[in-house]
């Protein structure tokens, strides 16, 4: 899947209404595409981010944590991190930092475009459906802690190279310990088995694509070339649930993130995921979370 940026990424603006924050090139070294660095309970994406408040990022953050438990929200999950964990996190999720946990450990920070395309896809950089918490067992946290301890070296070290080839170091030892993560991501044979059926990965980065518009299995079945039959033998088998079921899932999480980081009105996050009538929206919503949209949102408020 081609690298990409979301909308506003330019600038700190909003996306559906959620604060959506850039990377923050003026703070990396040399201005380059990626930081690398101790982390703590003072760092901040942007000076207006206030990390206990929810928020999205356009690019990529990587923590690799030396003391916990630590708590971080991302889409309505909580997660647990202790120390030797990592936390990934992608372009569009919406997340919060924990207002007393201490992060202590190691943050990389990435931006969309910054790797090559091969790499962006070796590595998986868009694998939204691989869980964010990853336990490497001790041989693969040596082996991540030394990468990224090279690729700390290599991005302070900026009086060493002209520009040009200490960026192009810098990709080649960020690329190495992605390729580190991405093993460990996918190491579960669950993760592998998604992996690697071509036909569900195809439909999985088209639903995320076109979610927001297209709610129909056939519709999908026809614009990727295969059959319905084989279009829900794949999902069932790499995710237990029908291709519509799976397509529902993506749009209540979208219409909850709406409902709950936003004020928008009700019929607007009903469109906003491909609901013209508001009606329509809310005996959807209600059939998938047994609350109404409004019941929802008070819920949480």
């Amino acid at each position: 899947m081609a690298d990409r940026t979301i909308q506003g990424g330019d600038g700190d603006g909003e996306v559906d209404g959620i604060r959506t924050f850039p990377f923050p090139v003026e703070l990396s070294v040399c201005g380059v595409g990626m930081q690398v660095g101790p982390m703590g309970t003072d760092r901040t994406w942007h000076a207006d981010a206030p990390l206990e408040r929810v928020h999205r990022i356009d690019f990529h953050v990587v923590m690799l944590f030396d003391e916990g438990p630590v708590h971080h929200m991302i889409d309505f999950a909580e997660y647990e991190a202790t120390a030797g964990d990592l936390l990934w996190i992608r372009p569009g999720q919406v997340h919060r930092f924990s207002r007393t946990s201490g992060y202590r450990g190691t943050v990389l920070t990435m931006q969309p475009g910054f790797l090559p395309r091969a790499t962006v896809e070796a590595t998986g950089l868009y694998r939204y459906d691989l869980p964010p918490l990853l336990h490497p067992d001790e041989p693969q946290l040596a082996g991540l802690r030394s990468a990224l301890a090279q690729l700390q070296r290599e991005y302070e070290d900026s009086s060493t190279l002209p520009l040009s080839l200490h960026t192009s170091v810098l990709r080649h030892s960020l690329t190495a310990f992605l390729l580190r993560l991405a093993h460990l991501a996918a190491s579960s044979a669950e993760a592998a088995r998604r992996q690697s059926d071509t036909t569900f990965t195809l439909f999985r980065d088209a639903v995320e694509k076109g979610f927001a518009t297209n709610h129909s299995v056939s519709a999908y079945a026809d614009a990727l070339g295969y059959s319905r039959r084989t279009l829900v033998r794949a999902v069932r088998a790499a995710t237990g649930e029908t291709p519509k079921g799976f397509i529902d899932k993506r749009v209540i999480l979208e219409a909850k993130r709406l409902l709950a980081h936003t004020d928008m009105p009700i019929g607007r996050v009903g469109a906003a995921v491909g609901f013209p009538d508001a009606a329509n929206f809310s005996k959807f919503f209600h059939q998938h979370t047994d609350l109404t949209p409004a019941g929802f949102r008070a819920e949480l408020r």
